[in-house]
């Protein structure tokens, strides 16, 4: 018996197991379906690339056909494994527009606000630059500039001030807007996952079980109110009970989908698979959106510097190898997305829509495609999509992957201001620092000069940059899931604390943010228990 069941022991779940048992009168059990975050691939920032092969750590889940996509499938990859997403991605430490949380308070979400949340960013963040207005230095989660960055990034970035974009040293600073390098979840030379951060300093703590490879199949409800979880474990199904309340942070792709798998979502499709509805929500699953990418691709075979399959890159990387292991530091200290930006697609937009990610490397259907030579990349990515779509059961079988419609491109003025990206993206790529290397676009990407062709272009490869989120909406309309406290509508001792209680997706990229959101949500349940201990 436990008082808190914490289920996905990803970003969110790390964050709320630290802070609940802060309280060694708590106990605490976190459920992950992937395994222990021990291998090297993780730890070492370079091991991305080879994460992204072997599909390690990843539930490796595929959209459903996008017609704005011309009826591809997308790729989600998400994190399985203790850290989750965190412990995979790209380790970009970004929080957004102040404007985009002032957007979530406007909407009736009291407590969201962008000056009500900085407390808690900054109560997370450990910031290697050190503390001001804006960024903590006492957090647990070490951010930092790369310790050994690639010497390209600085380049795009001199390209990106030659075409007329701003410089901007701090992106989490006074202003988003402009061009630089990024700073990263890193801490001597290794990534730092919010399990590196939030749960391994904390792991020898009594009150805190922690269950790997361990599936959550169900929420046990008992009038209205969640009082466990059942999960799959070692091909045998098990049950643990909470006597306060159930965490879901499972993600935007997956909490919806435990919902529905527990009978609370919308009534028509829990009917339709066969699965008693125990609490009509029609909001569960709603919502979902992404921001969606494009990614230009030059070949530079002549600049060895840069990440490639070659001879001299092979001996680069084994050098770089010997480097990191012996000291932490050289070229496998990279997260390859080392400098971006963010700008607007046109002059009239009142804040930059558009996130430019430059990547140390020719970047092909997200790493998984092998590609030989040297070269680099930038991701075009449109951040505040208008497309909406929704997450759904393909089955009752709670180990089948859920049916996920982002609904990319479904809305023209997401394409509209992506093809404008295209173009201001190949206007900095053609700026002296970069054009003089002497790289080449692909062809692929080259033969697209008039608004149709890149359109075509663009429906033929735009893709997920890894951010969905919405799916549990927070807010009180009749398709929202929770309320500002994450507390589920309707029920009693269940919350939702991850990226699908977001009611619009953040402009930038969501690692930071869901932290955050896991920080307040620690803070909301220690002072609900309080109450409740007054009553």
């Amino acid at each position: 018996m436990f008082d808190y069941i914490i289920v996905g022991g990803g970003s969110a779940g790390c964050v709320l197991a630290a802070r609940l048992t802060e309280d060694p009168q708590v106990n605490v059990a976190l459920l992950e379906a992937g395994p222990p975050d021990s291998s090297v691939l993780i730890h070492c920032p370079a091991g991305l690339a080879l994460l992204a092969q072997t599909g390690q750590a990843n539930w490796k889940f595929d959209t459903v056909a996008q017609s704005g996509l011309n009826g591809r499938s997308g790729y989600q990859p998400r994190g399985k494994v203790l850290g989750g997403s965190s412990s995979v991605n790209a380790m970009i430490y970004v929080r957004g527009h102040r404007q985009d949380y002032d957007q979530w308070a406007a909407e009736g979400n009291p407590g969201w606000s962008f000056d009500d949340v900085l407390p808690y960013f900054k109560r997370a963040e450990h910031n290697e630059r050190g503390a001001d207005a804006f960024h903590g230095v006492a957090g647990p989660l070490n951010v930092m500039d790369l310790r050994s960055p690639n010497r390209f990034g600085p380049v795009f970035v001199t390209a990106a001030t030659q075409a007329g974009f701003p410089l901007n040293p701090d992106f989490n600073g006074p202003e988003q807007e402009g061009v630089g390098m990024y700073q990263v979840t890193h801490k001597n030379g290794e990534r730092f996952s919010a399990a590196k951060a939030y749960l391994a300093p904390n792991r020898d703590r009594a009150n805190l079980h922690v269950f790997t490879n361990s599936q959550a199949t169900r929420i046990l409800m008992e009038h209205k109110r969640a009082v466990g979880v059942e999960f799959q474990q070692g091909g045998q199904l098990k049950q643990l009970r909470a006597t306060r309340e159930v965490l879901l942070c499972a993600g935007a792709l997956q909490s919806p989908q435990l919902l529905m798998l527990s009978g609370i979502g919308p009534h028509a499709h829990l009917l339709e698979q066969g699965i008693a509805t125990q609490h009509d929500l029609p909001g569960v699953g709603q919502n979902l959106h992404d921001h969606p990418d494009v990614v230009l691709v030059v070949d530079a075979p002549h600049l060895k510097d840069l990440f490639g399959l070659s001879l001299s890159g092979m001996v680069r990387a084994i050098q770089g190898i010997f480097e990191w292991r012996r000291h932490r530091t050289g070229m496998l200290t990279t997260n390859f997305a080392e400098a971006g930006g963010f700008i607007k697609s046109s002059p009239d937009q009142p804040l930059a829509d558009l996130q430019l990610h430059f990547v140390i490397g020719k970047l092909v259907n997200h790493g998984r495609t092998t590609t030989f030579g040297h070269g680099y990349s930038c991701h075009i990515c449109l951040l505040r999509p208008r497309s909406r779509g929704s997450v759904r059961l393909v089955s009752k079988d709670p180990l089948a992957a859920p049916l996920i419609d982002p609904n990319f491109l479904g809305d023209r003025d997401d394409l509209d201001r992506l093809i404008r990206g295209f173009s201001l993206t190949r206007n900095i790529l053609s700026q002296p620092a970069l054009a003089g290397l002497g790289g080449r676009e692909l062809p692929n990407s080259a033969s697209a000069v008039t608004p149709d062709q890149i359109e075509a272009f663009i429906r033929d490869h735009c893709d997920t940059i890894y951010h969905p989120v919405g799916s549990c909406r927070m807010g009180h309309g009749p398709l929202d899931v929770v309320d500002s406290q994450l507390r589920v509508h309707g029920l009693q001792g269940l919350r939702v604390v991850d990226a699908s209680i977001m009611p619009s997706v953040v402009a930038g990229n969501t690692n930071a943010p869901v932290i955050m959101i896991a920080e307040k949500a620690a803070d909301m349940i220690k002072a609900a228990q309080k109450d409740a201990a007054r009553a």
